[in-house]
């Protein structure tokens, strides 16, 4: 039905999705001519970002929406379903791919590739009537959007990010997967994110990177030395204020089950995608999300007790700042505004390092 060129070339798009911190959480299977089967995994056993997988299936959501994304340019059609019987922490998707006549190629297409994060602040310049309501749509039906644009909204997500990021960088368990996710030294990665990307200036960066070598120098500069300020400075507060807005996608119904998180994740990258082709950058902002996720299942990730009264606590302030109650389910928190492009980004793996072995 579709040559194997055919299905590389799609799945070269679909290898842009994103996943946190750069993981690629995917491996590929070309089945058939009109088969792909997406081999998935998490990474819950060493990030605590990836709260019960959560965050591994909303990539493999964004990755399986880029990859129907991408199809609509050959002129097929492209559905998913997963496996039955798949563990939720190696899900397996089967996504068919069916000719059709007509299709026209999605709007969405010319940005995947460009598609990326920005870091850096950007400017102030208020949403735009067409932008507000182009991303008030993209996430489609059973999800709305909320958007926080004023001054003063923007202030009060920059303190909630501004605390958010003290229980982050001060977290024990949180150590290993900062001191792994940065490329040093590096304008571009194909795994991690690089180091001019990460968004501080090069005397903060050579300071980090000598820092996070141990926990004990993390421990000693967070203590005596004031070691959060710059970092949360650069990477949170000033961020949070120089953007157009802060979006937040709410699902209608709170997210059970794997496929839930998924379409979780198809929600997440049709509002970046259209974020891009409105003109804006964009960052995703889910710490907030994730410290609450733990905080209303009354699950630990820390040791700390300070730390975990710490993210009920903000788990609070975030519900008080957004008008919502303990039961609404959130999606994707992220800030949007217009900037240059971002001249350090994250790339990807091949698809040939991305295939089974084999396939």
């Amino acid at each position: 039905m579709a040559s194997r060129e055919t299905l590389l070339k799609i799945l070269d798009l679909a290898r842009w999705a994103p996943s946190g911190d750069n993981t690629q959480p995917w491996r590929f299977e070309i089945v058939a001519d009109d088969h792909i089967a997406i081999h998935g995994n998490d990474t819950r056993e060493w990030c605590l970002y990836d709260f019960n997988g959560h965050a591994s299936h909303m990539a493999h959501g964004a990755l399986l929406e880029t990859l129907r994304i991408a199809a609509t340019g050959e002129g097929l059609a492209a559905s998913w379903q997963l496996r039955p019987g798949s563990p939720d922490k190696s899900p397996v998707f089967d996504v068919k791919l069916a000719p059709a006549p007509g299709i026209a190629p999605d709007p969405l297409l010319p940005f995947i590739e460009s598609r990326t994060v920005q870091r850096r602040p950007m400017r102030t310049t208020p949403l735009t009537a067409v932008q507000r309501s182009a991303l008030a749509a993209a996430p489609g039906a059973g999800y709305s959007v909320q958007f926080f644009e004023s001054g003063a909204e923007r202030r009060q997500v920059a303190g909630l990010l501004w605390r958010n990021a003290y229980l982050r960088l001060t977290c024990p368990e949180a150590y290993p997967v900062h001191k792994e996710i940065i490329e040093w030294r590096t304008r571009f990665s194909k795994d991690r994110i690089p180091e001019q990307a990460v968004g501080v200036d090069g005397a903060t960066a050579r300071l980090m990177e000598w820092v996070m070598a141990s926990w004990g120098r993390v421990q000693f500069f967070n203590k005596y030395l004031g070691g959060t300020i710059a970092p949360r400075v650069q990477l949170d507060y000033i961020p949070a204020i120089a953007c157009a807005a802060h979006v937040l996608v709410k699902a209608d119904v709170p997210a059970q089950g794997v496929e839930a998180h998924v379409r979780g994740g198809i929600a997440l990258q049709r509002v970046w995608l259209t974020a891009a082709s409105v003109g804006l950058h964009l960052q995703p902002e889910m710490t907030p999300l994730i410290f609450r996720w733990y905080a209303r299942a009354g699950l630990s990730f820390s040791a700390v007790p300070e730390i975990q009264q710490g993210a009920a606590a903000l788990a609070d302030e975030f519900e008080r700042i957004g008008g919502f109650g303990h039961d609404q389910g959130l999606t994707f928190f992220c800030r949007v505004g217009v900037s240059d492009p971002p001249k350090s980004r994250s790339l990807r793996k091949s698809v040939e390092e991305l295939m089974l072995p084999g396939r």
